[in-house]
């Protein structure tokens, strides 16, 4: 059911298919270049909540909501899922889904967790230990401003090498339905750190775990970059994106004429204030379950990878001086009729 292959990918023999998806997002991103993908958005950043923290777990029921019912199941039918966000304790996750009947596996990979769940999700599902799984993540602008640097009503200035974190959210259900989108390998990444320690140039903590993990996926798959119709970063920046091309082409790997970030797609950077791009849980969540699926569903792509990047910092180690190490895993999703299981 399961090949492994080299150091860290595995190849799924059953294809567990993506049976649902739904995304959601604030103004500021539905106002960006790829607005009209989403399936929700609100022009009140608290969405209808009394709280930042509040309307980020609002913004996971929303697509989680969505993602069943494109799916035509129940929430009794999911066996398991996986949820994080940016927040201290995942709290978004846990008070989004402390109502429901479903086993919760909660999980913290920084910008990286929503590659990070889809993957784990797409396993049990993939191995029989469940029917359907689903994998969640989000983030939110004002409640990952206030927690990690300032409040907004500090006013603080951002520096250039700065992202903005994606207000926004995507839930992802894997079943074993013939849908013709699955997800055919996962490889998780080592942490990568090369002594980075500025807070506002997170594309250049994540860049070198980007690139070491493509790079192990590669050798792995014994692939190229020619096999793919596309890859995905998940919110490496303007910076962090330039730093991956270097990184790559030492090694004679040229992704440029292949290759797109989400912190790119998701904002217009000339148009909007958004510095080096998106980053959060929610930049590569929204636009994986919107942009890349319709992509997919459409013909346009048959053949992706998609990798989420991940800055695992907190406001303790910045203060206390730490280096920032990055993460980053990948997925590789594929559309095409597939053979129904016996």
């Amino acid at each position: 059911m399961v090949e492994k292959l080299g150091k860290s990918t595995y190849i799924l023999k059953n294809k567990p298919s993506i049976v649902g998806y739904g995304s959601v997002v604030g103004i500021h991103e539905f106002e960006g270049p790829i607005g009209k993908e989403f399936d929700h958005f609100d022009s009140d950043c608290r969405f209808g909540e009394d709280s930042f923290e509040k309307a980020e777990s609002r913004m996971q029921k929303i697509a989680m909501e969505t993602a069943l019912k494109r799916a035509k199941i129940s929430e009794n039918k999911i066996d398991l899922v996986f949820a994080g966000d940016l927040l201290n304790q995942c709290i978004g996750s846990t008070f989004c889904l402390r109502n429901t009947p479903i086993p919760f596996i909660g999980l913290y990979g920084a910008c990286s967790t929503f590659t990070l769940s889809l993957a784990l999700a797409s396993i049990t599902v993939n191995c029989n230990l469940t029917d359907y799984s689903m994998a969640i993540t989000s983030s939110h602008f004002c409640s990952a401003e206030r927690q990690y640097r300032f409040p907004l009503e500090y006013g603080s200035i951002r520096p250039q090498t700065s992202q903005r974190t994606t207000t926004g959210a995507g839930a992802t259900v894997i079943g074993k339905g013939n849908t013709g989108i699955y997800v055919n390998a996962v490889s998780f990444g080592c942490i990568e750190d090369l002594g980075v320690t500025d807070a506002n140039n997170m594309g250049a903590a994540m860049a070198p775990a980007a690139a070491n993990t493509l790079k192990t996926y590669f050798q792995d798959t014994d692939t190229s970059v020619e096999d793919y119709d596309l890859i995905f970063t998940g919110d490496l920046g303007y910076i962090g994106t330039k730093l991956l091309y270097e990184l790559l082409e030492m090694d004679r790997i040229d992704i440029r004429y292949r290759h797109n970030d989400c912190g790119l797609l998701i904002y217009d950077r000339n148009r909007q204030d958004v510095h080096s791009g998106g980053s959060g849980c929610g930049c590569s969540a929204s636009v994986f379950n919107s942009f890349v699926i319709n992509r997919l569903k459409n013909g346009e792509f048959k053949n992706i990878l998609f990798m989420s990047t991940g800055a695992l910092l907190s406001p303790t180690s910045t203060l206390q001086g730490e280096t920032i190490p990055g993460i980053a895993h990948i997925v590789n999703v594929k559309s095409q009729t597939i053979t129904p299981r016996q």
